[in-house]
């Protein structure tokens, strides 16, 4: 069983900076990609931003130059994404996920909220 652990989230003024953290654990796994999804009440789940074995990354275009995941393979794996310039529009509980060999995983959800 992998376990994906996130944390990070919080509230932050319009323009503000946050860092979200997501650690796997748990059986070992072939990582294929990580990253994270957003939601909004009544609204489909988004990609923010993801990274592949190949440490390419991809972004949605409306956090492009502003958003930056990145992963540490030391120990477990964490994927981090740095979040600056946060607009409220930003507003939404992100999902950290991590795709293997026939699965995806998902961690609990961390709100992150920008507003004034």
């Amino acid at each position: 069983q992998v376990q994906l652990v996130e944390s990070g989230g919080g509230l932050v003024q319009p323009g503000g900076s946050l860092r979200l953290s997501c650690a796997a654990s748990g059986s070992p796994f072939i990582f294929l990609s990580m990253g994270w999804y957003r939601q909004t009440p009544g609204q489909q789940r988004e990609l923010v931003a993801s990274i592949t074995e190949d440490d390419d990354t991809n972004y949605a275009d409306s956090v492009k130059g502003r958003f930056t995941i990145s992963r540490d393979n030391a120990k477990n794996v964490t994927v981090y994404l740095q979040m600056n310039s946060l607009k409220p529009e930003d507003t939404a509980v992100y999902y950290c996920y991590l795709a293997t060999f026939g699965r995806t995983h998902w961690g609990q959800g961390t709100q992150v909220t920008a507003s004034s």
